[in-house]
């Protein structure tokens, strides 16, 4: 006789994170779990010992009262009568159920029906459908095709979705029939993946065995889809709560030449071990070997892949003990702690911290163990990314590599792909300046299988760009002055951008002095100080002033000067009729050629040269032509008004 028991039997994941947080609560003081915190009875009671009081009702909790909520999820109301209560929520439900309830909640909000494949009644499904404007519940298939065929609902715009538990065959059905049915009917696989690995092993363990033990709680779906399921495969299936069970039902298991065991998701592993101990005392091997031996040469408490919870011992330059309740000695090398180079043990743990991490090996031989925390930090950080997407919620990260198509970034652990498009880095510029540097993006792309996560940092610069565009939108108005950046300049202006909106100077408005390209004034991204001096809010363009009147040569040269003041200037060029002077930089004079000295010249090069400086009296200044008159003449002949000898 051999006896092989499957490796996922007993607490899935959720299952044990519901009633490590249970015993946890507990111990600081009773706390109310509202309905079955899981589906095994044993457990609840073994709970119960603990300080966790399990109420039927919303009215059963005191108000005030710590409240735990179960691994099968509630209605989304449940929590806000909670907080109601005054209640401090500590929120048990399985992460997979959750995420069934945030797609539930986005595809009824968005007007569609949600279909339910699972059982009616159930705590899980009750769970989901509180969280549906509207949603319906088959068991299965045939179910599903007699509703469509009924034409009382509209299927037009349907999600479907699956309880956790579900059989992969029932689901598969279902999933044809919504894709041939409804033309936009929208598919979320959503069983459980420790659901689907359970299934696949008692498939497979049931086909090999003569005698099958399920263990597990009547209640529990997932303990009665493994018994369906070996059912179906073995000729003698025994379904069992716990080892009393097993001695009432009086099987003989000695002539079987191979037994398989699993059990449920919510079956404890004491519960497992009773059961083994209780075969034990009633079977006895030839060869004196009893069944409890075999059956723990069997059961692995340890393997490979599997997530474990344990106490820091010690920690050594080169690794870090852990217990972890077991014969093994375990220890997580030093680089298994963390991806983060500069993480430092020391500085992060110590002795009597609860640390989770994943079986990396088992020796048998030495007795120890080596585990990682860093792949479960990696196997949360997936749950992040992928919740990320779902949500469309913004993830930081860090850029830590440039590649041919693009940037990578680590976020939660996880590499994220940055396509070169998608980095928010224009073509003609390098996307090295991004390396080291934290930055935020969207996750646009997920294959687990694959490995692959692509993120997009554009989104967000293109997200955060429209609501500043519709801020500025919302205020401005002919006179806002804004400090902007200029983004680009062509032969008729710069476009200057003003906090997610573009505007433009054009070139008359960049300098008060004659210029022939944008760029002797501005360079791309140089901060400017701009103010609008026009709006055309159809069109959705603005017009910015740079030039300031203050800063009008005009008006400084007003300022400063008024006709009979005399100015040192400055000789610009010469034409026939007389010379042209800078009186102010932006401002010139002409000094007619009648004006240029005390006697007669025929050529005003006679008696000045380009850039030489000369003193001159202002004679006549027009305002409205923006225009002044010179005289150097007035100055040597003592007052003389400038006017020439006939």
């Amino acid at each position: 006789m051999s006896v092989e028991v499957a490796r996922t039997a007993g607490f899935c994941f959720g299952v044990r994170r519901a009633v490590d947080l249970a015993e946890q609560e507990a111990r600081k003081r009773p706390i109310y779990a509202y309905g079955e915190l899981i589906h095994n009875m044993h457990e609840i009671r073994r709970l119960e010992r603990c300080g966790v009081r399990t109420a039927d009702t919303l009215d059963d909790v005191p108000n005030g009262a710590p409240v735990l909520i179960r691994a099968h999820g509630v209605p989304k109301a449940v929590y806000e009568r909670f907080r109601e209560k005054g209640c401090e929520i500590f929120d048990a439900t399985c992460p997979f159920v959750s995420r069934i309830h945030r797609i539930a909640e986005r595809e009824s909000a968005a007007g569609r029906l949600v279909v339910i494949i699972g059982t009616p009644g159930h705590p899980e499904v009750e769970g989901i459908c509180g969280w549906c404007r509207e949603s319906l519940v088959f068991e299965g298939p045939e179910a599903l095709q007699n509703a469509l065929k009924s034409q009382k609902w509209d299927f037009g715009r349907v999600s479907l979705l699956a309880q956790t538990t579900l059989n992969r065959e029932v689901w598969k059905k279902s999933a044809e029939i919504i894709k041939k049915e409804c033309t936009n009917g929208k598919i979320f696989d959503t069983i459980c993946n420790a659901t689907d690995e359970r299934q696949t092993e008692a498939r497979l363990l049931a086909g090999k065995s003569d005698k099958m033990i399920v263990i597990g709680d009547k209640k529990s779906s997932n303990t009665k889809r493994l018994y369906e399921i070996s059912k179906a495969l073995c000729p003698c299936v025994l379904l069992v709560e716990d080892a009393t069970e097993l001695s009432a039902a009086n099987v003989d298991f000695t002539r079987a030449g191979k037994i398989g065991i699993t059990a449920g998701a919510s079956t404890p592993a004491w519960i497992i071990k009773e059961v083994s101990n209780m075969m034990s005392e009633e079977i006895k091997i030839e060869n004196g070997e009893d069944f409890a031996a075999m059956l723990e040469e069997s059961f692995k408490t340890l393997y490979n892949g599997e997530k474990v919870t344990g106490t820091v011992v010690a920690i050594s330059p080169t690794d870090v003990e852990v217990d972890l309740g077991v014969k093994h000695t375990a220890y997580i090398p030093l680089d298994e702690l963390s991806d983060d180079p500069g993480y430092k043990a020391e500085d992060n743990i110590k002795p009597g911290d609860e640390i989770e991490a994943i079986v990396v090996r088992v020796n048998d031989v030495e007795g120890t163990v080596t585990l990682s925390k860093k792949k479960v930090d990696h196997l949360k950080g997936w749950e992040s990314i992928e919740t990320a997407k779902e949500e469309h919620t913004i993830v930081e990260g860090t850029i830590v590599e440039e590649n041919r198509g693009g940037i990578v970034a680590t976020a939660f652990g996880v590499r994220v792909f940055i396509p070169a498009s998608q980095t928010g880095v224009p073509k003609d510029e390098s996307m090295s300046k991004l390396i080291k540097t934290k930055q935020s993006f969207y996750i646009t792309e997920i294959n687990r299988q694959r490995k692959r996560v692509v993120g997009s940092i554009r989104a967000v610069q293109q997200e955060a760009r429209k609501a500043a565009a519709e801020k500025v939108w919302e205020t401005i108005d002919v006179g806002s002055t804004y400090t902007g950046t200029v983004k680009s300049l062509t032969s008729y202006g710069a476009f200057v951008d003003i906090g997610g909106v573009d505007g433009m100077i054009h070139i008359s408005e960049l300098s008060w002095g004659r210029i022939k390209h944008p760029s002797e004034v501005v360079s791309i991204g140089d901060p400017v100080n701009v103010f609008v001096i026009g709006l055309d809010r159809e069109n959705k363009k603005i017009s910015l002033g740079y030039k300031r009147e203050e800063d009008n040569p005009w008006s400084i040269f007003k300022t400063n000067y008024e006709v009979g003041d005399t100015a040192n200037v400055k000789i610009l060029k010469f034409m026939p009729f007389g010379a042209f002077a800078e009186i102010v930089p932006g401002v010139d004079g002409l000094i007619h050629i009648s004006q240029i000295a005390d006697h007669r010249i025929a050529k005003p090069d006679e008696t000045l040269t380009i850039g030489q400086e000369v003193e001159a009296k202002i004679i006549d200044i027009n305002d409205e032509k923006k225009k002044v008159s010179l005289s150097i003449r007035a100055l040597l002949v003592g007052g003389d008004d400038g006017e020439d000898e006939a």
